[in-house]
């Protein structure tokens, strides 16, 4: 069983940064991908941003140019940088990480941490 403890949400005005970072407890080796998901009221889960043990990261359109998303594999953690945040970019965010071999593309995910970016 792998945790994810999740931290950095918070409130911040329109512009702001934010960096969000996720702790997985489980052994380096076991774990490929990690990445970050949103979830807005009323709306679907999204992707924002995803990297792999081999360091190949993808981005929704909405995070290019803003978000950065960095990998330490000897630790298991990743962090988001998210700066010249948007209202719009209001969620709960999510971490998650799956397995290598699994069939799943992610296995297990974090509680959510609240980002609120006020206009």
């Amino acid at each position: 069983q792998v945790q994810l403890v999740e931290s950095g949400g918070g409130l911040v005005q329109a512009g702001g940064s934010l960096r969000l970072s996720c702790v997985a407890s489980e052994s380096k080796w076991r774990i490929n991908r990690m990445g970050w998901f949103r979830q807005a009221p009323g709306k679907q889960r999204e992707l924002v941003a995803s990297i792999t043990s081999g360091g190949t990261t993808k981005y929704a359109d909405s995070a290019k140019g803003r978000f950065t998303l960095s990998r330490d594999n000897a630790k298991d953690t990743v962090w988001l940088q998210m700066n010249s945040l948007r209202p719009e970019d209001t969620a709960v965010y999510y971490c998650a990480a799956g397995l290598h071999g699994s069939f799943r593309e992610y296995d297990y995910w974090g509680q959510g941490t609240q980002v609120t970016v006020s206009s």
